[in-house]
């Protein structure tokens, strides 16, 4: 048998998802921006899936921009709405634990002449919002906080951070990646005080090469691709029709199943954490705040990168971290950000769980666990 337990890398597309996209790729193939009738039929599936994100996220159709990806919708929000607000100020509040698809573009407008603020955490990988009234300045103008950590899965307090950085000024715009977050826990933006909101299709059953930003309506944001003026010339080029219509169906489909999915989640990460927590040199990080579906686990004296091969050989998959510190063979910020040691950052593996996981699966993953540790402990002893 074959478990996945890396889906806060990447989702198995969903089949109908997939069915749907190969429809719309063949069948409805003409150019949105064309002004016959197959260009007005590709345009149809468009406004149907904003339609759909709009009902999900409780905005208006000119607020949804569509992207390649999180990595693209960060960046744009970031790096747009810096450029276009810097008159305003020059300063940028974040966190330790950010994905590098927000800590790689805060250190390019670092390196520009932005400063950069950024709030610490706590040994569960949750921001302390209340600190972050005492970082706001005068010339702040904008914080980007992640909705949920991609590492050991934390939920940040967004709203009560969104109500932070109005009550000090309006005019701060607030950034949530949401790529972690989203079809698992609830977020409006308009409740939240969010301007800016990033997801991408494939962390929920979509296809990969797709996502959305949320930019709310009155928001300044340079555009960062330039060319024919589509999406009202905030992300020109000619727009990915198959990909953002499954995208949206795919995200339709997990906010309906949501608490179903979150059940499963939950059942199979309680199984692995009772069978596991009594195993002597097991540690699992982030707390009773996480969601369901990605959970932490250090494993003393095993080193995260042999215990991913040795299940890898058992055709069990699991992440030494997030798939972009793993890919730059860099350390982990979020668990250093959170007090964890050297050794147990070199010891720690990401287990995500997804809806195509199992009971039956987690009972296979711990009696592996269970018969390897004690034998990789004496190999990397010698």
């Amino acid at each position: 048998m074959e478990i996945y337990f890396d889906n806060a890398a990447t989702t198995r597309i969903d089949d109908k998802v997939l069915e749907f996209m190969d429809k719309v790729q063949r069948e409805h193939y003409g150019n949105p921006s064309a002004m016959h009738l197959m260009g007005v039929d590709a345009e149809h599936y468009l406004k149907a899936a904003t339609d759909i994100f709009c009902r999900i996220l409780k905005c208006e159709k000119d607020e949804i921009i569509y992207t390649s990806g999180g990595t693209e919708s960060n960046n744009l929000a970031l790096i747009g709405a810096a450029l276009a607000n810097k008159r305003r100020g020059m300063h940028i509040i974040t966190t330790e634990i950010e994905h590098g698809s927000v800590g790689n573009p805060i250190k390019y407008l670092e390196e520009s002449g932005f400063s950069v603020s950024y709030v610490k955490t706590d040994e569960n990988g949750v921001i302390d919002a209340g600190s972050l009234k005492e970082i706001i300045r005068e010339d702040t103008i904008m914080v980007s906080v992640m909705s949920v950590n991609n590492e050991v899965g934390s939920i940040q307090p967004v709203k009560e951070i969104g109500e932070i950085i109005k009550s000090v000024n309006k005019d701060i715009l607030f950034h949530v990646d949401h790529v972690q977050g989203f079809t698992k826990i609830k977020l409006i933006p308009k409740d939240c005080g969010i301007d800016l909101l990033s997801v991408s299709s494939h962390k929920f059953y979509g296809p990969k090469g797709v996502g959305a930003l949320y930019v709310k309506k009155g928001t300044k944001i340079m555009p960062l691709m330039l060319g024919g003026g589509q999406q009202r010339g905030m992300r020109s080029g000619t727009v990915n029709v198959p990909g953002i219509a499954a995208m949206a169906l795919a995200a339709d489909m997990g906010m309906k199943e949501m608490e179903e999915r979150n059940a499963l989640f939950t059942s199979i990460k309680e199984a692995i954490v009772n069978d596991l927590k009594d195993m002597e040199g097991i540690t699992f990080n982030g707390g009773k705040g996480t969601v369901p579906n990605i959970l932490s686990i250090t494993v003393d004296g095993v080193g995260a990168e042999v215990m991913l091969h040795a299940l890898e050989d058992k055709r069990i998959y699991v992440s030494s971290g997030s798939a972009c510190s793993s890919h730059s063979k860099k350390r982990s910020g979020t668990l250093a950000a959170m007090g964890l040691d050297d050794k147990a950052l070199r010891s720690t593996i990401r287990l995500s769980f997804g809806k195509h996981n199992s009971i039956e699966q987690a009972g296979i993953f711990t009696e592996t666990v269970k018969d390897l540790v004690p034998v990789l402990r004496k190999y990397q002893r010698k």
